[in-house]
């Protein structure tokens, strides 16, 4: 790692003489201070020498200098080689402990006897050729490292071996059973239940959420487990998004530096800001919301060539005021990249001390914001829209039933004053921003969302389809259009960003699509560019029909998942060629990175977007999408422990399902009343052997030409419950139904002879029949 030494040098010239036989260009004592830091596997009198070219005089000048250097105690030797004091070997053993913000992994010496090594923390990375095992957090490797630049007792360093993996460590609930013994009840699903010797329980307790390690994976019985670290009690949480916390290692705690750093902050002035204390914005939330990131006016355009076009604002809080980029809360917000939303809790992605005080839009207080003011006409085209950094005062706020009672006829104490001046000019303007959706026509699903509610002791209550109210729809509306703006306005100052974007659905499941819709008489164009409006046309003919809620299902699975991208694709499902989102800084690390990028393109102030952010937009995107699908796979694996907990009281009832998903292995179903899944075994179906049909998403009898479908109703029986796991299995109580066609149709289609094929290659006597 041998760095250019050029610029490091004296800045006498270099032709001349020095007097003592020495060339000019020699290096001064830090160049050579500096090169031993950076270089400890070159850092012998002959490398240097070499690497300054220093020949004669100048290699007894360096001789001298470096037994200087070494009485003044600024250098050592080491097997030859001269080392900083105080500096970590080249080469070292580590101990991988986390991941940084960045998700590299972060290890510290094994061996720490020295003052240097108890302090170092090494940032790893692997060469782009390595090869083999990648290691991970718990692993003990040898490692070559470098200091930092700065000295601060930092080093970066890249894994040369892996020396010893830790064995990989299990999530799970450890149990007493009533004859003393002790179990742990995993909660990955199908991982074998686990024993523990007293020997290995660790302090453990009966309900407490334990790590643990396989001791002994034996031939016959159950494996046997220590117990590694407590994480906690469920029964003193009181929660079981605990499990998913962990699991996913949802960072939850904010470090003492954090807090301490968000505490310090204060309330941001008006200066550099326009004063919009005056404008009556209005907050619509969520009745139960803590913070409050975005609000919204609108008003009749006066302009006479814009007659029934309207003036729409949206503000959004200037979390880019208090959250300096690099700073501690920075870097943790990064390092969470989302806040996570469980029934029972926020894991947000800011201390409260921003997030529900000094960024939330509270009711008649002075909050600093981003604001964009767009200019829509009567056809809800947009003509333009301008962006402006604001101090700001929230007239009210105001829950979605609230403001939409109001505009039924039945408003209350607080919206009746603002009825005719704030709630209708909103109203009217959502109207207007309607015609430009369905002129744009984006794609438009029909899928219920369900809300669980929880009793007080953290259990469920019920489960709830909330109404879709037109004040969610003008919210979104509003909130669209404020990221479409804000993307334009940063292409156009040509400055970098974060894309939200969506890409069509890819050519093999457009295939899957047209071969499942001609099961049901449908048909998908062949475009070579499919439009949203494409499928919004397949979902208006099923509307109302048996078929509705099979073809939501399966166009929403044909969708590919919106990610985040330094480069622009575009929008696909929104039908949006350009997309960002800016509209939640509180909760998202994309928009602050979007809002610092608009105060440093637009000149609105010093804490724009670095230049460093900029040359890392592209890493930051691929850690900040996948900490969003972390905590999508978290909030679900929650709500299915959180139901099968709910049910595990009702084993053997029966209930009405729905099929969810069809694999080979079987049918999985979802109960409508509690939106959750669970499983039935091909193997439990029994009476004909059921032949996968992936076209039609359905399992067939061979026998009978009889099955089950995606999406069919059934009735089902629930046989077992894994609470920990979130896991339920059920036994099918409906009668599979006729399809269509004679089953000589079906064996001649495509899946027909792959299931042939399927058949034909099993060895005999081992073809399953039922």
């Amino acid at each position: 790692m041998a760095r250019s030494i050029s610029g490091r040098r004296s800045n006498r010239d270099k032709g001349a003489a020095t007097g003592d036989g020495t060339s000019a260009s020699q290096p001064t004592r830090d160049d050579i201070l500096r090169f031993i830091a950076e270089n400890p596997d070159r850092a012998g009198k002959r490398e240097i020498a070499k690497a300054f070219g220093l020949k004669a005089g100048g290699r007894i000048w360096l001789k001298n200098l470096l037994r200087q250097l070494e009485e003044e105690g600024l250098l050592e030797k080491r097997r030859k080689k001269l080392v900083r004091p105080g500096f970590l070997p080249h080469v070292v053993v580590l101990y991988i402990h986390s991941r940084d913000a960045d998700g590299s992994l972060v290890g510290r010496p094994a061996d720490q006897d020295t003052e240097a090594a108890a302090n170092a923390v090494v940032t790893l990375s692997m060469p782009k050729t390595a090869k083999g095992p990648v290691p991970g957090v718990g692993d003990r490797v040898l490692a070559r490292v470098f200091p930092s630049e700065e000295g601060d007792g930092a080093y970066t360093g890249r894994v040369i071996r892996i020396l010893e993996k830790r064995r990989e460590a299990i999530l799970g609930l450890f149990r007493v059973l009533k004859d003393g013994s002790f179990r742990i009840d995993p909660v990955e699903r199908g991982k074998p239940e686990l024993v523990v010797d007293e020997a290995f329980r660790n302090g453990a307790k009966d309900g407490d959420l334990v790590e643990a390690e396989p001791v002994s994976l034996g031939r016959y019985g159950l494996p046997r487990a220590k117990v590694l670290t407590i994480v906690g009690s469920l029964a003193s949480e009181k929660a079981v998004s605990m499990i998913a916390i962990h699991a996913h290692e949802i960072p939850h705690i904010f470090p003492p530096e954090v807090l301490a750093e968000a505490d310090s902050v204060g309330p941001v002035s008006l200066s550099g800001r326009e004063d919009w204390r005056t404008l009556p914005l209005v907050t619509i939330d969520p009745p139960d919301a803590k913070d409050h990131d975005d609000a919204v006016h609108a008003e009749q355009d006066t302009e006479e060539k814009n007659k029934g076009g309207v003036i729409v604002t949206v503000a959004i809080a200037d979390v880019a005021a208090y959250v300096r980029p690099g700073s501690a809360l920075d870097r943790e917000a990064l390092k969470r990249g989302n806040s996570v939303y469980f029934p029972d809790r926020v894991v947000p992605m800011l201390p409260e001390r921003i997030s529900n005080d000094l960024c939330s839009l509270r009711e008649n207080a002075e909050r600093p914001a981003l604001a964009v003011r767009m200019v829509f006409s009567s056809e809800g085209r947009k003509l333009r829209h301008s962006f402006h950094r604001v101090m700001m005062r929230s007239v009210a706020r105001l829950a979605y039933g609230q403001a939409q009672a109001a505009i039924d006829g039945k408003p209350d104490e607080k919206t009746e004053p603002l009825l005719e001046t704030v709630l209708k000019p909103l109203w009217n303007a959502y109207a207007v921003l309607g015609r430009g959706r369905s002129a744009r026509e984006p794609l438009e699903l029909d899928l219920p969302e369900r809300k669980i509610l929880l009793k007080p002791d953290g259990t469920v209550d019920r489960v709830i389809v909330p109404p879709r109210l037109d004040a969610h729809k003008l919210i979104e509306e509003f909130m669209i259009q404020a990221n479409v703006a804000a993307a334009e306005t940063l292409e156009a100052k040509r400055q970098s960003l974060i894309y939200r974007v969506h890409d069509q659905p890819s050519l093999a499941k457009q295939e899957s699509l047209r071969e499942f819709l001609a099961t049901i008489g449908l048909s998908l164009a062949r475009s070579g560019q499919l439009r949203p409006s494409h499928f919004n046309g397949i979902l208006a003919q099923v509307s109302g029909s048996d078929h509705e809620e099979l073809v939501n299902e399966v166009v929403l699975r044909s969708q590919n998942q919106a990610v985040y991208a330094n480069e622009n694709i575009g929008h696909f499902g929104l039908n949006l060629r350009r997309y960002a989102h800016f509209t939640s800084p509180i909760r998202r690390y994309a928009d602050l990175i979007v809002h610092r990028a608009l105060i440093a393109a637009l000149g609105l102030g010093p804490d724009g977007l670095t230049t460093r952010e900029e040359e890392r937009l592209e890493e930051i995107s691929g850690l900040i999408s996948a900490t969003e699908r972390r905590a999508m796979a978290a909030e679900r694996e929650t709500v299915d422990r959180l139901i099968a907990e709910h049910l595990s009281a009702r084993v053997d009832e029966t209930f009405e399902a729905r099929i969810s998903g069809v694999t080979k292995a079987g049918l999985f179903v979802q109960l409508p009343e509690y939106g959750a899944d669970g499983f039935i075994p091909v193997s439990s179906l029994g009476g004909d052997y059921y032949i996968y049909d992936e076209g039609a998403r359905s399992l067939v009898g061979e026998r009978t030409n009889k099955g089950f479908q995606l999406a069919d109703r059934v009735d089902v029986r629930l046989v077992e419950v894994a609470p920990v796991a979130g896991a339920m299995r059920f036994e099918m109580l409906s009668e599979p139904r006729p399809f269509p066609g004679s089953k000589r149709s079906f064996h001649k289609s495509k899946a027909g002879r792959s299931a042939a094929r399927q058949r034909n290659s099993r060895p005999s006597g081992r073809r399953r029949r039922r």
